[in-house]
């Protein structure tokens, strides 16, 4: 049982009601001292508390009783939020957090959290430390070039408010366990607002643009891979990370596939399969992205072709190889400019398209929701068509359909 206790040894012990002992030190300042619970060893531990005014060491003095009472110890040594931080990112968070979310967790961790408030110390963080990185990352320059120079350049790209919610959310979550184990009486992240994040438009294809890159897509060697991409709706991962075995009357989108630079790091529950290098076939990371697609005419008859009668390994290769998501991307963005297509549009942005020709189909919005993988769409949440294969059958030929039309329109 904790105690709190108090020195005589040059100074004046002053007690006042439910104080414990409190006492004067000869330096003028007000102290009192609380027993921890002892070390492994059986060493006595104590964590003083000093401060020029009687009242607030009594203010702290119950402060720290709460606390003690609550998480049975209490730290007895300053720590930095760097040093916090980086034990948080490297011990606590891989427990929890998959490996490709932890690695933009470092990101934003080394290249600003760090530089901006590494130096403080963990429990002296405030909410105005967390108003200051906000506007750190918002109004530094996207270009790392163009960091400390100033005056910017007119029309300079600054870095998105979605990245300055990311820097948020994720100190919130080192400060939420650093509360947890009683190393901070508060969250600071929680006395502010987050940052907005700003409304930005998705570029995709229209109808008739589809209509022209499917064209596009029958002449040229990878057309089967980007044309798929178009009639699913599906995520870049989990085409690239197709498997023939799971291409049958319906698509499995079971799997997909990831580069992770260090998969030891993964939580112990994560389930993933290597491919060689750092490439892996992980689990979608939540329920929702684990969802059969129906196969109808042309989408059939396209992966048909890329199977080729193959009854394992992945449906699209390069050079026999699995492809390099990011190589994907800049690949996908040459045959648009090839086919004479805005090259703004990028392989997420025909999640958006799939979406917009369903719509115009007439598709009903939560079997729309159902076959991308979108979860947050209360309709979704309400309407459970998950397991109706009538219903996303009849969704996929409806926008199959509409492409026909449009063609021999």
């Amino acid at each position: 049982m904790a105690t709190v206790t108090g020195y005589t040894s040059g100074g004046t012990v002053a007690r006042g009601k439910n104080e414990g002992s409190i006492y004067k030190q000869a330096d003028g300042l007000w102290a009192c001292s609380i027993t921890l619970p002892t070390r492994i060893d059986g060493k006595r531990r104590r964590k003083v508390i000093r401060s020029k005014d009687k009242a607030t060491v009594v203010r702290k003095l119950r402060d720290l009783n709460k606390q003690l009472a609550q998480h049975g110890d209490l730290p007895t040594g300053s720590m930095t939020l760097e040093k916090w931080i980086t034990k948080w990112r490297d011990e606590i968070a891989p427990q929890s957090i998959r490996p490709k979310t932890l690695a933009g967790y470092r990101t934003v961790i080394d290249g600003h959290i760090i530089p901006e408030l590494g130096k403080v110390r963990l429990e002296g963080l405030t909410a105005e430390h967390v108003r200051r990185l906000h506007k750190r990352i918002q109004t530094m320059p996207k270009d790392p070039a163009l960091r400390g120079v100033t005056p910017l350049p007119e029309g300079t790209e600054l870095l998105s408010s979605t990245y300055a919610l990311l820097a948020h959310n994720v100190l919130s979550a080192a400060l939420k366990a650093a509360h947890r184990e009683g190393r901070i009486p508060v969250n600071p992240c929680e006395m502010v607002d987050k940052p907005r994040k700003r409304v930005t438009e998705q570029k995709a294809l229209d109808v008739d643009q589809a209509i022209r890159m499917l064209a596009y897509c029958a002449t040229i060697p990878n057309g089967p891979l980007w044309a798929t991409y178009l009639l699913t709706g599906a995520r870049r991962g989990e085409i690239l990370g197709l498997e023939a075995d799971r291409v049958t009357d319906e698509l499995d989108l079971s799997w997909q596939l990831q580069r992770i630079t260090d998969i030891s790091k993964a939580p112990s529950d994560y389930e993933y399969r290597p491919l060689g290098s750092t490439l892996y076939l992980t689990r979608p990371k939540s329920s929702s992205g684990w969802r059969i697609v129906p196969l109808v005419p042309p989408l059939r008859d396209i992966l048909k072709l890329a199977v080729a009668g193959r009854t394992e390994g992945l449906v699209f290769t390069e050079n026999g190889k699995p492809w390099d998501p990011d190589r994907a991307t800049k690949q996908w963005k040459a045959a648009l400019a090839e086919a004479g297509l805005p090259s703004g549009v990028v392989l997420h942005g025909l999640r958006h398209t799939a979406v917009d020709l369903m719509y115009e189909a007439g598709v009903p919005e939560a079997v729309i929701m159902e076959i991308v993988g979108h979860s947050s769409r209360t309709v979704t949440r309400g309407y459970k068509s998950r397991g109706s294969r009538p219903q996303l059958t009849d969704a996929m030929t409806k926008m199959s359909a509409l492409l026909e039309r449009k063609t021999e329109g």
